[in-house]
């Protein structure tokens, strides 16, 4: 990990710079991926699934026999866990429902806003060397909660041409039937396009590596929404001498393990601590089975000392991390001052991991910077919110002529003749 003592701002956003793979021909490649599966549906998505999964397909769709066998092959300790889980991420997304807001504007204008779930939304779960069945419970369940119609689940098959069984137990335990092998930016394909057997979707969540990224950057050139431009992981931990140097090192590893384009940064005002979080690093790194992957990915991470709170605070929010830990003694106090982040985790014993699978919060999260602008998954993601308007015969009285003058000086005269009929015809009642 590179260390930067007390940088000026102006070499911010260069430490801000997460890691890419060189991947100079990713779009072309995506498009082409893209466009095969539009010309050729299924047959393009078996043909793409033994080139990259190297699985021989004949149906795609998962069967209930299938179902059935992956949760009969899990360790009940494992159902439980993740039932578990599933549970807190249900009570915590089922409080975000809204009851629809009405307004009367003017007297006898009456305005509301409620929420309408989308009817049919895609789920990408990665599966390749880490099946990430936790997040078939942080899409699903929202999904379900929201009264979504349709859900399509699309995860990469292994060799032998089966999905991995936590993913389909936890796909059946929050009611996900609908799930396809196949993975990658053809996946994505999938669901934007429509083939013989996977439906076409209106909204895509879900995250994947920078090929997965790029296809859901594509599939909205096509009409298609996505949760969020999200791409690898990362964590920034925020840590003072009251930390525990070995919890501060475990937090940073925990995600340095997701993949070699994973980034994790640990911002500080004490630059005695960094020597002990590197030294227990390097002790904790050895019991990693993703080892090599771990190093790679501190490779491209950052120490950044900073000795003035609020030049680490705007450092903080500069960054804009996915996953925040502020292991300070003050958490609670700064914790309001952090505008960018998508999931914050305060003090010595909120670890990350704990978010990622079962706190009840969502781990999908905004990654690269996208803090700033986006939120992480909620409810309200699988939502669209519609407004209505209902006027009386004396609502429309007293607004009318207002909507005339507006409607005149824009020149739509059509616009104000919609009103002016109809107060006319009040007139002459």
């Amino acid at each position: 990990m590179k260390i930067f003592l007390n940088p000026d701002k102006n070499i911010w956003p260069e430490i801000s710079v997460r890691p890419q793979l060189a991947l100079d021909f990713l779009e072309s490649s995506v498009r082409n991926v893209m466009n095969r599966v539009k010309a050729s549906g299924d047959k393009a998505l078996r043909e793409l699934t033994l080139q990259y999964d190297k699985a021989d397909v004949s149906t795609l769709r998962v069967s209930q026999n299938e179902f059935d066998a992956a949760e009969r092959a899990l360790p009940q300790s494992l159902k439980d866990a993740i039932t578990t889980a599933a549970a807190n991420i249900s009570k915590f997304h089922a409080a975000q429902t809204r009851e629809p807001m009405s307004t009367e504007t003017t007297s006898g204008v009456l305005c509301w806003r409620k929420a309408v779930p989308i009817d049919t939304v895609g789920i990408y779960i990665p599966g390749g060397s880490a099946p990430l069945f936790s997040t078939v419970l942080m899409l699903g369940i929202p999904a379900s909660l929201a009264g979504c119609r349709e859900v399509i689940l699309c995860s990469p098959p292994d060799a032998s041409g089966n999905i991995n069984a936590a993913i389909l137990f936890a796909a059946s335990l929050v009611g996900v039937k609908q799930v396809f092998k196949v993975g990658g930016a053809q996946a994505i394909a999938a669901m934007t396009f429509g083939t013989e057997s996977v439906p076409r979707v209106y909204k895509i969540f879900g995250p994947g590596n920078q090929y997965v990224t790029k296809a859901k950057q594509l599939a909205m050139e096509e009409g298609v929404a996505i949760d969020m431009p999200a791409g690898p992981s990362e964590v920034l931990v925020w840590a003072d001498s009251t930390a525990d140097p070995n919890f501060v090192a475990a937090d940073l590893l925990s995600q340095a393990e997701h993949g070699e384009d994973s980034q994790v940064i640990l911002v500080t005002n004490e630059e005695g601590l960094v020597a002990t979080v590197q030294a227990s690093i390097e002790r904790q790194l050895k019991a990693l089975p993703r080892k090599a992957i771990a190093e790679k990915a501190l490779a491209s991470s950052r120490v950044v000392v900073l000795t003035d709170q609020q030049r680490a605070i705007d450092f903080i929010n500069e960054y804009a991390p996915e996953h925040l830990i502020i292991n300070t003694d003050d958490a609670d106090d700064v914790v309001d001052k952090i505008r960018n982040a998508g999931s914050v985790f305060l003090g010595n014993y909120s670890p990350e991991a704990i978010g990622d699978y079962a706190s009840g919060t969502n781990h999908t999260l905004p990654t690269n910077g996208y803090a700033k602008s986006y939120a992480g998954v909620s409810l309200e993601s699988f939502c669209k919110f519609i407004t209505y308007q209902r006027l009386t015969k004396d609502g429309l009285k007293k607004l009318g002529p207002v909507v005339e003058t507006m409607a005149e000086a824009e020149q739509l005269i059509g616009h104000k003749m919609a009103v002016r009929v109809r107060l006319d015809a009040l007139q002459n009642s």
